[in-house]
């Protein structure tokens, strides 16, 4: 047993050794400096959101111990990643896990560089969805991670490795008050390459307030569905106002989507939806209508 548990212990510590090598420190904020993940070797740098308080006089201490200037290239804050560029291109970046290799009862570990020197926690994956998971700021995330590793300050922003030493996700303790969560890999390469590609992640915008409904028997048959979206307010000039939606439409889809809940509508309006023109089925007196609607973009 004790020359078992010395192997599992030694294959620990250099999956953490390993790992130091793209492991950064983020000085973005007054207080503790926070961690960040080598992205790309040209100087990328996934970080969370959270600790990145300013736009400039951004700092990056490498794992050599040197230090160089990063810009912020843009930030998500509903799944808290932001996207940094440091002065370097020879870093090392990191090596992800797919998703369909983590299971609850997997060995993670949880690393952090907020000073010189790299700092590791052990714990469990905990919790994960099958499916897709809504933030409560309405990000998309490709599945629920959450792990029981204690999250020490200035941890927010560093990786959860595997027992393999690979990336499972990114540590952040923002997203849910008191639970220790992982950005995992997946959610992280979407969103940072769409950052570095647009700047930012588009949003789509209705400019409406809605509500879920349970529908009368009448109208469940029409509509194909239990539920949907009742507008309830319609903001003036917005993109439904301009599409000729009114207060008291259901919304029932939207381009063969079921609306039958504010997260549908949510994954509706995520990703490149914006600019684009919809389909739009509602009830509308009753009867069952399809409205084309131009969907606008959230600034």
């Amino acid at each position: 047993m004790s020359e078992a548990l010395q192997t599992l212990s030694s294959a620990f510590a250099d999956a953490v050794k390993t790992a130091g090598s793209y492991v950064v420190r983020v000085e973005a904020r007054r207080r503790m400096p926070a961690t960040g993940i080598v992205y790309a070797a040209d100087g990328v740098i996934v970080t969370s959101h959270h600790v990145v308080e300013r736009d400039d006089n951004i700092v990056i201490g490498l794992p050599d111990g040197s230090t160089v200037p990063a810009a912020l290239v843009g930030r998500d804050p509903s799944t808290d990643l932001a996207v940094l560029r440091a002065q370097s291109s020879s870093l090392t970046p990191a090596v992800w896990t797919p998703l369909n290799e983590v299971a609850v009862g997997h060995l993670v570990l949880a690393l952090g560089r907020p000073g010189h020197t790299v700092m590791a926690t052990l714990g469990i994956v905990s919790a994960l969805s099958e499916n897709e998971w809504r933030t409560p700021m309405g990000g998309r995330v490709e599945r629920y991670l959450q792990t029981d590793v204690l999250m020490y300050p200035g941890f927010s922003g560093g990786p959860l490795l595997g027992a393999d030493g690979r990336v499972v996700g990114m540590n952040t303790s923002a997203v849910m008050q008191g639970v220790s969560l992982a950005i995992p890999a997946a959610t992280i390469k979407r969103v940072a390459d769409t950052i570095l590609t647009h700047g930012k992640v588009r949003q789509g915008y209705l400019g409406v307030g809605a509500q879920p409904i349970r529908l009368q028997d009448s109208l469940k048959e029409k509509a194909g569905q239990d539920t949907g979206l009742m507008l309830v307010s319609i903001e003036s000039g917005g993109p439904a106002d301009k599409s000729g939606l009114l207060i008291g439409d259901i919304l029932i889809a939207a381009d063969e989507v079921n609306l039958g809940q504010m997260d549908d509508l949510l994954a509706f309006l995520a990703g490149d939806s914006a600019g684009k023109t919809a389909s739009v089925k509602l009830l509308r007196g009753g009867e069952l209508q399809t409205v084309s609607v131009t969907v606008g973009e959230k600034q």
